[in-house]
This record gives structure tokens, C-alpha cells and sequence, in this order.
């Protein structure tokens, strides 16, 4: 044989696409119940492998997600934003503040909220008088209670006392978990004629 040229079949050769071919032999155990039940099987196989693959990647995602930060504590409020000193009325001196140009009064001494509040201070602008107080600083008061306090003035120098009080005020030193601060707080029309009454009394008496 000479030449070159495609290749013949051999003997015994049969072309699986050739008209009236038979076409690839068939396998028994690939299309028996085996196959059918390894078919399945390997279904099952991947779709779970898939779920693994799926919730690999979800617990991941979560596991290196930016978690946002935990709120800062909020700070406790100022003392003088929650406490409330408002007048009573006059009342008797208590025997050991007693003096011979001394007069009291009642006052309420409130906390709202937050933590306790210390008063560690007390005083008036007047530079004749002087105040002295009943529970004696430092006193506390909780957040949601109320206390009553005796303010006593005494009567230092009557020309260095006001004879009319416009609007007299106490200067309280307040304290807390936050800061201490000192605060005025104007106690209104009663406590000016109050005190304006007995500035005169005790001032008349002496000139007097």
C-alpha cells in the first residue's frame, strides 16, 4: 500500500452513527434500579453540599461583620438641673442658732432625678448678714425625696444689710457623681418680704 490517506476500519469496526447503527452498547447496571438509587443519591450528596457551602459562608459573613459599638453611658445630670430649693415660710430659730439679731426660715430642698445631691454650702450676697442652716452642711438628698430646711440669718452690721430686698437670692454649693457646682436660686416675692420684714424689725430695734 502506497500513498497517504485516511485510515479504513479495520475489521470488525462499527460506526455508532452510521444508519441502522445500533448505537453505543449499553452498560445493564448504569439504567437498573442501582443506577436510579446512585442518581439520587448523588443528588442529595451535592444539595447538601451546597447547604454546607451556603452556611459556611453565611456564618462567616457574620463572623467578621462590623459590629457597631455599644452606647457610651450617658453622664448624670448637672446638680443644680435636678435640684429645686423653693420657700416655706418663717419659723422659729432653733435654740443653738438663736441670737439677739437672728430670724429662720423654712425652705424645701428637692432632687428630681440622677444621683444623690450633697449641699456643702450655704450663703447669702449680703456682706451684714450671715447664714447658718439646720440639718448642718453637708446634707444629702436622693433623687425623688424632698427635705425641709431651717435657713437661719444672723445680723452681723445693719448698714451692711439691705433695707429693702428686691430679690435676695441663696447661694447653695451643690455636689454630685457629676461635678459641684454653685448655684443661686431666687426664692420669689414671700422670701423678699420676709426678709425684708425682718431685716427692718431687727435693724429698727437696735437703732432703737
Amino acid at each position: 500500500m502506497s500513498g497517504i490517506g485516511p485510515l479504513e476500519p479495520g475489521e470488525g469496526t462499527h460506526a455508532w452513527d452510521a444508519p441502522g447503527a445500533a448505537g453505543p452498547p449499553r452498560i445493564p447496571w448504569a439504567y437498573g434500579p442501582l443506577a436510579r438509587a446512585y442518581r439520587r443519591h448523588r443528588r442529595a450528596v451535592l444539595t447538601a453540599a451546597t447547604l454546607i457551602l451556603l452556611l459556611a459562608s453565611g456564618s462567616y459573613l457574620y463572623a467578621t461583620r462590623e459590629r457597631p459599638s455599644p452606647p457610651a453611658p450617658s453622664a448624670p445630670p448637672y446638680p443644680s438641673q435636678v435640684t429645686d430649693i423653693s420657700y416655706l415660710d418663717a419659723v422659729a430659730t432653733p435654740p443653738r442658732d438663736a441670737g439677739p439679731r437672728s430670724f429662720s426660715f423654712a425652705v424645701l430642698v428637692g432632687v428630681r432625678s440622677g444621683p444623690p445631691v450633697t449641699v456643702t454650702r450655704v450663703s447669702q450676697p449680703y456682706a451684714g448678714l450671715s447664714v447658718t442652716s439646720e440639718p448642718r452642711p453637708p446634707f444629702r438628698t436622693k433623687a425623688g425625696t424632698a427635705q425641709k430646711v431651717v435657713i437661719t440669718m444672723h445680723i452681723r452690721e445693719c448698714k451692711k444689710a439691705p433695707e429693702s430686698a428686691g430679690l435676695p437670692f441663696l447661694d447653695v454649693t451643690l455636689r454630685n457623681a457629676r461635678a459641684i457646682q454653685v448655684h443661686s436660686f431666687i426664692l420669689g416675692p414671700r422670701y423678699a418680704q420676709s426678709l425684708s420684714e425682718a431685716l427692718r424689725a431687727a435693724c429698727d430695734n437696735d437703732s432703737r
